[in-house]
């Protein structure tokens, strides 16, 4: 009796370590999927900023609103502008999905929860200061400056330290001084004489975007620990992409003399100029499951390795970019040099590095 018990105790035990197995490679999927995910949102985006009314610098030396618009309020206003119609359409797209799923109510509930205060302060960190500097520094220096963006576990593991008390032990300090290096590897290639202008301008941005998501990380990792991840993602889209029209815009359109008038003349043109809306359509799409499987991924194989296999979009951001922009509609210059292609690939070992000890993929395999 004791040995039929036993074999059966034995037969369960393995069906649990198959089902977690299984279950841990399932969330190593999502959260790369999150990653690639990323990558297109920022391709589609970019390739919205570039058609249209967006196209060929259009607006600057022209009068909208009865104001002269210089290179300034072109690259800083029409990029938080760029921003917020990703993210208003994300948020547009996470509310349809939550009502076809029916948890439109739980997203009303949630709002008005300690942990829905979290993921909207959260929000404001990582929309109208962390997104619009994506978005300004994509426009100023191109895809290469995804990876510096993907310093952001980097840089929350070190505010995780400092604000938290979290740990940073030497294999976390070894992953950040390697994203570093990756970091600088990148700032080389504005160097050379054909560097496009603003360049380093554009990677300095970046590293206000990567300050912003580290510290979304740090906030958010509360929130989302007591929320459904498709709920979190509803209020992280709906927060920053409201706040940035009704907001951040605004505030622009006063600082460049325009004034709100201004503000609203270029949103009425962008949101009704069809030929680059489509491409907003499909980024906030793709906005929609870069996060909200980031989260999933992160709940099913740990923050740790989720941070790490989503921070591989300092890869596909710019791999999409060439494919969408580069090869899909002829835009020349696209591609990456060797440099910063490697620069990414270090990037990613480094994040990896910081999330988890790589030798515990090898443990997890001979489980």
């Amino acid at each position: 009796m004791n040995e039929v018990s036993g074999a059966a105790n034995a037969k369960a035990i393995t069906a649990k370590k198959k089902l977690s197995s299984s279950f841990f490679k399932k969330g190593i999927t999502v959260a790369i999927l999150s990653g690639i995910c990323y990558g297109l949102y920022s391709a589609f985006m970019t390739l919205g900023m570039a058609k249209g009314v967006w196209a060929n610098n259009l607006y600057v030396g022209t009068t909208v609103g009865g104001t002269v618009l210089s290179s300034f309020v072109m690259i800083y206003m029409l990029g938080a502008l760029g921003s917020a119609l990703n993210d208003t359409i994300s948020g547009i797209w996470c509310i349809l999905i939550a009502a076809v799923k029916g948890k439109l109510g739980d997203f009303f509930r949630t709002i008005k929860t300690k942990p829905g205060a979290v993921m909207i302060v959260a929000a404001l960190i990582g929309g109208p200061i962390a997104s619009t500097a994506y978005v300004v520094s994509l426009q100023m220096a191109g895809s290469i400056i995804i990876p510096i963006t993907a310093l952001c576990p980097a840089i929350g593991a070190i505010l995780g330290r400092v604000l938290f008390k979290q740990e940073l032990n030497a294999r976390m300090m070894a992953g950040v001084a390697i994203c570093i290096i990756a970091s600088i590897m990148i700032g080389t290639t504005g160097m050379s004489a054909d560097a496009p202008a603003g360049l380093m301008l554009g990677i300095l941005i970046a590293f206000i975007a990567a300050l912003g998501w580290g510290i979304e990380g740090c906030v958010a990792g509360y929130g989302t620990s007591m929320i459904d991840y498709e709920i979190g993602i509803t209020i992280r889209q709906c927060t920053s992409g409201l706040t940035n029209l009704i907001i951040l815009v605004p505030l622009w359109g006063i600082l460049s003399g325009g004034g709100i008038g201004l503000a609203g003349e270029l949103i009425g043109d962008v949101v009704t100029d069809m030929p680059s809306l489509i491409f907003f359509i499909i980024s906030g799409f793709a906005s929609v499951y870069a996060y909200s499987l980031w989260y999933k991924g992160n709940s099913m194989c740990g923050a740790a390795l989720g941070m790490a296999c989503n921070g591989a979009y300092s890869f596909w951001g710019p791999f999409f970019i060439w494919i969408v922009l580069g090869i899909f509609d002829g835009q020349p210059g696209k591609g990456l040099p060797p440099i910063a292609w490697a620069a990414a690939i270090v990037m990613i070992f480094g994040i990896l590095m910081i999330s988890m000890n790589p030798l515990d993929l090898l443990k997890k395999k001979e489980d």
